[in-house]
């Protein structure tokens, strides 16, 4: 896709990261949606947030990046909202996935 054509890149810095920040916080407040329910559905999750955070010239770790989408340490998180996967929830994120444009 030629980025030029795309309105969105035309997007002012701080609304996006209004935007963004605002998406993040939903994420936190949201905990009912499971990552993999994240990722079955629309192919992305909190962790690929962090991930793009890091790719975007992060200076920190993915620990840390992890952290500022969570709002607390990954493993926290994990231990507090995070449900054992179904099989049904594997296979959905995977179907998905495979929907994922390549980057």
């Amino acid at each position: 896709m030629d980025t030029n054509s795309d309105p969105l890149d035309r997007l002012d810095d701080a609304q996006a990261a209004a935007a963004f920040r605002r998406l993040v916080r939903h994420l936190r407040h949201r905990t009912d949606a499971q990552n993999i329910d994240l990722m079955g559905l629309a192919g992305f999750c909190r962790n690929c947030l962090a991930d793009w955070i890091g790719d975007a010239g992060f200076p920190g770790d993915k620990a840390e990046a992890r952290e500022l989408v969570h709002g607390m340490p990954a493993a926290q998180w994990k231990e507090r909202h995070q449900s054992p996967a179904t099989q049904e929830q594997l296979d959905r994120m995977a179907a998905s996935m495979e929907r994922n444009a390549p980057e």
